[in-house]
């Protein structure tokens, strides 16, 4: 059975109840579904302090840049669109006073939307190369239309 997240507060009142009603723990687990052990740590930490609470809350990374300093980055990132990484951590720094690395910075800026801007698709010639005259025919062996035509990007054409 995989992990399937942290308990609600009425699964763990409903552990809890399972066994105040003097079920066992194999009992309770059949009743309601979880793992031996999701019984016994719940009933365990009930009867320690009282209380169940959910730990997912505090569970994961800390967050360097809360609500404000993404607010900030965005900022620098409107004023200049074509700002490499080092600049953009670094201008976040001077403005702010906890100072983040750049591979804090990345991250951030994924989860803001902002991703790569170099396109995934690039062109197979590209506009340099199309205007010193390379062409792909000579590179590659493409087929020709009965137009004429070369079609870039195949390798031939059988259909002819």
């Amino acid at each position: 059975m995989g992990k399937k997240g942290d308990l609600s507060n009425f699964e763990r009142g409903m552990v809890v109840g399972a066994k105040r009603a003097s079920l066992s723990i194999s009992q309770s687990a059949q009743l309601l579904g979880f793992s031996h052990t999701t019984i016994s740590r719940v009933y365990k930490e009930w009867c320690e302090k009282g209380k169940t609470s959910s730990m997912q809350q505090s569970c994961g990374r800390k967050c360097f840049v809360d609500a404000r300093g993404q607010r900030r980055m965005g900022q620098l990132i409107q004023a200049d669109r074509r700002a490499t990484l080092t600049e953009i951590t670094t201008c976040y720094d001077r403005g702010m006073q906890q100072s983040i690395c750049e591979a804090t910075t990345r991250p951030t800026l994924r989860r803001m939307g902002y991703n790569s801007r170099r396109p995934h698709r690039v062109p197979l010639i590209s506009t340099t190369n199309r205007k010193r005259g390379y062409n792909l025919h000579k590179l590659t062996k493409i087929g020709q239309l009965k137009t004429g035509r070369m079609l870039p990007g195949l390798i031939s054409l059988d259909f002819c």
